[in-house]
């Protein structure tokens, strides 16, 4: 076929894609996510762990959906491994924890041993921060198959060794004003009733979707400017996270960094009322600048506040089809969206997209009951 006919051919089968994406159930969401973050705070190990850390010291890495495949016209990691790789080189050396957060490998579309077979840099990579003591991994809708222990010890084993776990979820706990915060994080696919094990879901990837995206060579995901609310599985999430006092909660699984606080003048004024009251001068002259910056960003246009509280942030992916990268840092009493990107040489590059004091987000949060 003609490539203009393939072009267009591709943009019906991506627009039909996104009519037919994942429609959660906000019940099942609600219902699911509960269950996880209650069995992980009453210590149920082999479901999460609760992980202490310091506010001004801790520093975590947050990267979901790799989906590392087969570096094959499907291979929705291909064009990111590299940035991926120097990434990860920057954050083992400055001595983050790496969090992998969900759907590392696209087992939807592959066997477990083609996916160790023509990945095993960036999983060795990862495997060094797990000698370091500073590695966990959760599963994901797509990498189910770690969630078990016959498939977890023939495939990455080998690479990680015998310390590996692969949990559910997380909880980043941590002091302020004299009370326990927490952070939970999960990949976000829980009740999701089309990715949360759904067996007709797994098989259209493999059976459909893959052979179809290869031969256009589809890669839909894109990175927007807007790190907001923009569809109904992160809507839903936010509102389960507003339900949990002292608690911010980090997802994936949607491929769309969300980022709170989302009204950054409020943000922004916020804290440069703290730096001024403790005259920190240098923090003072950055907020008025990005201060200055967004307001004239926002001239003219009607600002509206999305959300009530800022508890609920998205990592994005790791397979964007330009190469570049999203996560989200929790460090140095920060948590900051970052990007990578590899688009000037072949160094990658780290950008802050947003951020905001930890304080700033607990002192935002809903009161405890």
């Amino acid at each position: 076929m003609p490539n203009p006919f393939k072009k267009i051919l591709a943009r019906l089968i991506v627009r039909m894609s996104d009519r037919l994406s994942s429609r959660p159930d906000k019940k099942a969401v609600f219902k699911s996510l509960t269950q996880l973050y209650n069995r992980i705070l009453k210590g149920k190990k082999d479901t999460g762990l609760v992980v202490p850390f310091d506010l001004q010291q801790g520093r975590f890495i947050i990267f979901s959906d790799q989906h590392k495949g087969c570096r094959d016209a499907a291979d929705d990691f291909r064009d990111a491994a590299d940035t991926y790789a120097g990434a990860l080189q920057y954050y083992y050396d400055h001595g983050y924890t790496l969090i992998n957060l969900g759907d590392c490998e696209e087992l939807w579309e592959n066997t477990p041993a083609r996916v160790m077979q023509y990945n095993a840099d960036p999983l060795q990579a990862e495997a060094r921060f797990l000698q370091r003591k500073r590695y966990f991994r959760i599963f994901g809708n797509h990498d189910l198959e770690w969630h078990y222990l016959v498939p977890r010890r023939q495939f990455l084993r080998p690479l990680f060794g015998k310390k590996l776990r692969v949990y559910e979820g997380l909880a980043l706990q941590t002091q302020y004003n004299g009370n326990a915060y927490r952070i939970f994080l999960a990949h976000g696919h829980q009740g999701d009733k089309r990715s949360d094990g759904n067996t007709f879901s797994k098989w259209f990837v493999a059976a459909i979707w893959t052979p179809v995206q290869r031969w256009l060579d589809i890669h839909p995901d894109t990175l927007s400017e807007s790190f907001d609310l923009i569809d109904a599985h992160n809507i839903i999430m936010y509102e389960w996270s507003v339900q949990n006092p002292r608690t911010l909660f980090i997802s994936g699984h949607t491929h769309k960094p969300v980022f709170a606080s989302l009204d950054h003048i409020d943000r922004l004024t916020k804290q440069l009322e703290r730096a001024t009251a403790e005259n920190d001068t240098t923090a003072i002259t950055a907020l008025q600048k990005e201060l200055q910056q967004r307001q004239e960003e926002y001239a003219g246009k009607q600002l509206v506040k999305t959300m009530a509280y800022p508890t609920y942030f998205n990592t994005g992916c790791c397979c964007f089809s330009d190469g570049d990268i999203t996560g989200i840092e929790v460090a140095d009493g920060f948590v900051r969206l970052i990007k990578w990107s590899r688009k000037s040489g072949t160094v990658a590059h780290r950008k802050v997209l947003e951020e905001a004091p930890l304080y700033y987000l607990f002192d935002q949060l809903p009161a405890a009951p």
